[in-house]
C-alpha cells in the first residue's frame, strides 16, 4: 500500500508506504507506537479510577515550537503495527480495566487506525485526542468508529498559529475539524460515574503573554455550540521544555494573574461543563516515559 498523501491540512503529497517514511509528519503508513499502558494524566472524566488505556503515536504534522512530547512527535520511533495488531493492543489494554481507549496524537494514521477499528467491539469507548489540525474528509472515515473527540484548539489567530506552528491555516482548520467531531457525536454524555462516554471535549493550553487569543478561544466556544452541549478544558499546565531564543515570550510558565483572569472569564461566558487548572500544574511529572512500555507482544 502506497499513497501520495494529502490526509491533513497540510496537504504535503508526500510519498508514504508502509514502511517509507515521508512527508511533514515523517511517518510511514503503518502505525508506530511508543507506548501503551493506562494513563491518569487526563482530565478527571477520562482518566477516572482506572486509567485511560493510553496508546501513543509518534510522529506529528504540527511541530509546535513549544511541543512537551518532541522526542516522539518529530522522530519515526516506536514499533509498527498492522491494523491486527493494533486491534489486539486495544483489547488487551481493555482487558487490564481501563475506561477507555485513549488515541494520542493519531491524526497522521488515520487510515489504517480505521480499519483496526471497523468491525471492533471493545464495549469501552474509543477517545481521539488530536492537535485540531485536522481535515474534514479525513475525520469522516472516523464517523461512528470514535466515540469521543478529544482536540485542541491551540489558535484563532492565524499569525500566533504561524509563528508557533508554521501553520498560518489552522484556526480555519481546527473550527472545521471541531464542527466536524460535534456533527458525529453531538452533545457530550456521561455515565453514572462522570465518565465520559461520548461527545467531544475541547482543550485549550494557555500560553505565556496570550491570554488575549485564550479568550478568544473562549468566546469561539461560547457562541458556537449549544450551551451545555461541549466539554471545555483550559489547561495552564504550559511548561517551557528546551530555551529557544527566537521565542523569549515563551521562557517561563503562565503566571498566577493570568490564569484567574482567564478562569474569570470562563464564568462571565458562562463555559461551566468542564475543567480549569491551577498553576502548579506546570512541570514535567505527569509526562510519560516513553520507553516501549506495554509493546512486549
Amino acid at each position: 500500500m502506497k499513497i501520495i498523501c494529502r490526509d491533513c491540512p497540510r496537504g504535503c503529497g508526500a510519498l508514504r508506504t508502509e514502511t517509507q517514511a515521508g512527508g511533514v509528519c515523517q511517518s510511514p503508513l503503518l502505525p508506530r507506537v511508543i507506548r501503551a499502558a493506562p494513563h491518569f494524566g487526563e482530565e478527571p472524566c477520562i482518566s477516572g479510577l482506572r486509567g485511560a488505556g493510553t496508546i501513543f503515536f509518534t510522529g506529528c504534522s504540527l511541530h509546535c515550537v513549544y511541543c512537551q512530547n518532541r522526542e516522539i512527535s518529530r522522530e519515526s520511533l516506536g514499533k509498527s503495527l498492522r491494523a491486527g495488531e493494533l486491534r489486539t493492543l486495544m483489547l488487551q489494554l481493555r482487558d487490564r480495566g481501563v475506561h477507555n481507549i485513549e488515541l494520542v496524537t493519531p491524526s497522521h494514521f488515520t487510515r489504517v487506525i480505521a480499519e483496526a477499528l471497523d468491525g471492533l467491539a471493545l464495549g469501552i469507548p474509543v477517545i481521539w485526542n488530536s492537535s485540531g489540525y485536522e481535515k474534514v474528509e479525513t475525520l469522516k472515515l472516523l464517523d461512528g468508529l470514535v466515540q469521543v473527540y478529544l482536540p485542541d484548539l491551540k489558535y484563532l489567530r492565524a499569525e500566533t498559529a504561524k509563528r508557533y506552528s508554521a501553520a498560518p491555516d489552522y484556526p480555519e482548520a481546527a473550527v472545521g475539524a471541531l464542527q466536524e467531531m460535534f456533527r458525529q457525536r453531538g452533545p457530550y454524555r456521561l455515565d453514572e460515574d462522570g465518565m465520559l462516554q461520548s461527545g467531544v471535549l475541547i482543550r485549550h493550553l494557555i500560553l505565556p503573554g496570550h491570554t488575549d487569543e485564550s479568550r478568544d478561544v473562549i468566546d469561539y466556544i461560547a457562541d458556537s455550540f449549544p450551551k451545555g452541549s461541549v466539554l471545555f478544558s483550559l489547561m495552564s499546565q504550559y511548561t517551557p521544555m528546551a530555551p529557544d531564543p527566537r521565542f523569549p515570550e515563551l521562557s517561563g510558565t503562565v503566571s498566577r494573574e493570568e490564569n484567574e483572569a482567564l478562569i474569570h472569564y470562563l464564568k462571565v461566558r458562562h463555559l461551566a461543563d468542564g475543567y480549569w487548572q491551577e498553576t502548579a500544574s506546570a512541570g514535567t511529572e505527569y509526562l510519560p516515559v516513553f520507553d516501549g512500555t506495554g509493546l512486549d507482544f
